[in-house]
């Protein structure tokens, strides 16, 4: 798939995130927009799976470790066609199978675990890594988190067993957009360096743009080539990234847009 190709998902997924979100009028815009270019380059040139057989046992496992920014995960899994992209419309409402945070009893094909409770989503990454490192099967395992997830003493206990026990087999992103719900991740708690962290838990660290589609490619095939240890992906992104408005403004991690706002927003990813 070219890059041409690629930017065209992309542009899709942030359509579909905008409009999901104003029709529902609750849900997190910012950390979703940011980390479309990431899922878009891990599922359309990276993963193995079948959308007709979500559970194949040859499949790589994704986990939304930040499952806030679930619409975006949403918008990916109807653009590779795990169910219709008419279902993206009951985000958050009575009976709807897409949750305001992924929820893996709901029925929702490509959906692996529950996530919302940040900090986990490493923990139970490592967990399928080392049980298909001791089955020795080939299926990879993915894990998205946020930067301000960082400051969770979990994320480290897992970076420490992930480094132990070599998990070659699982590559983590963290999408840095430098902004939580409260405000600057630096000023909150700040949690670099992460490079320098990652790397003394024994991790193969590669910082790259979590935007630029061709490198996130390449980055990825790094991490799958990568042996003896686990990789992760620091990508710096922007919050709210295609909306310009939203873009590295805090009030935009849980705050959905107007149909007025959503129009416009519309109008700039498609430019």
């Amino acid at each position: 798939m070219d890059i041409k190709q690629l930017e065209g998902h992309s542009k899709n997924i942030r359509k579909n995130i905008v409009n999901m979100l104003c029709e529902a009028g609750s849900g997190h815009p910012g950390g979703s927009l940011s980390s479309v270019d990431i899922l878009t380059a891990l599922y359309f040139t990276q993963m193995k799976f079948n959308p007709k057989n979500p559970k194949d046992e040859n499949r790589d496992f994704f986990i939304l470790s930040k499952g806030h920014g679930c619409p975006a995960l949403y918008a990916v899994l109807a653009e590779t066609g795990f169910f219709d992209a008419k279902e993206l419309g009951t985000l958050r409402k009575q009976g709807s199978r897409l949750q305001g945070h992924p929820s893996s009893d709901k029925g929702l094909p490509g959906i692996e675990v529950s996530t919302g409770s940040l900090g986990y989503g490493l923990s139970i990454g490592v967990g399928i890594a080392n049980g298909n490192r001791i089955q020795k099967k080939a299926n990879r395992v993915y894990v998205l988190m946020g930067d301000g997830e960082q400051q969770e003493g979990s994320v480290w206990e897992s970076a420490m067993s992930a480094g132990h026990f070599k998990l070659d087999n699982l590559c983590a992103v963290v999408d840095i957009n430098g902004l939580q719900i409260d405000g600057e991740v630096k000023n909150i708690m700040d949690v670099q360096p992460l490079k320098q962290k990652y790397a003394a838990f024994g991790w193969n660290v590669i910082e790259t743009d979590g935007h630029d589609l061709k490198k996130l490619v390449e980055v990825f095939e790094t991490a799958k080539a990568s042996k003896g240890k686990p990789t992760v992906i620091l990508a710096k992104t922007v919050k709210g990234k295609g909306v310009s408005y939203m873009e590295n403004v805090c009030d935009w991690h849980g705050k959905t847009p107007s149909r007025e706002q959503a129009d416009k927003a519309i109008q700039e990813i498609e430019k």
